[in-house]
């Protein structure tokens, strides 16, 4: 069965974007990009909501110079993209497909039929996963800002028990953490 992984680079008080819907204070390092990069490696599916799906076809046609930002791209290109979205037209990138609305059942049936991770972006699509406990393991990179407000990693009012299985800190400041969520 596939596990659903939420992750995201975040503030160290808990935004994934600041007020003004800036996330450059939280570009990965190359050091950080790479472990992203091996962590990403067993997705076969992401799930995005509209705006975080605007964000990620970057890689679609990414710069190659670069060879972590190469690799990711290529990680990133051979996985299925499913978007949630009723205002969205067509994908602008291969592999993907809209879905009108999200169905708890299907991401389920999803993960029941899966042999690979799944990977859910933006806290707006998570939030309803989270509430529906469709959620495996919550991966966060905390970088070394606080920003004040924003867009925030985790909804409010959720409840969760979690386990901590694994850790890293990183030269530049950022602390990886992953907590598998108790059933």
């Amino acid at each position: 069965m596939g596990k659903l992984r939420y992750t995201a680079i975040t503030s160290l008080d808990g935004y994934v974007a600041d007020a003004e819907g800036s996330f450059d204070w939280a570009a990965p390092d190359e050091a950080v990009h790479a472990f992203v990069n091996d962590l990403e490696r067993d997705v076969g599916t992401y799930l995005y909501g509209r705006r975080m799906y605007e964000v990620m076809r970057f890689w679609e046609t990414a710069p190659v110079d670069d060879p972590v930002m190469a690799d990711y791209a290529a990680i990133w290109q051979a996985a299925d993209k499913i978007v949630f979205s009723s205002t969205l037209g067509e994908p602008s990138t291969a592999r993907t497909k809209v879905e009108r609305r999200f169905d708890p059942e299907a991401i389920l049936a999803m993960k029941r039929s899966s042999t690979q991770a799944l990977s859910i972006g933006g806290p707006s699509l998570a939030s309803g996963a989270l509430r529906a406990g469709l959620v495996d393991e919550l991966v966060r990179f905390v970088v070394p800002a606080i920003v004040g407000a924003g867009t925030a990693f985790l909804p409010g009012e959720l409840r969760l028990d979690l386990d901590l299985i694994d850790e890293r800190r990183f030269p530049n400041g950022t602390v990886y953490l992953s907590y598998e969520v108790r059933s």
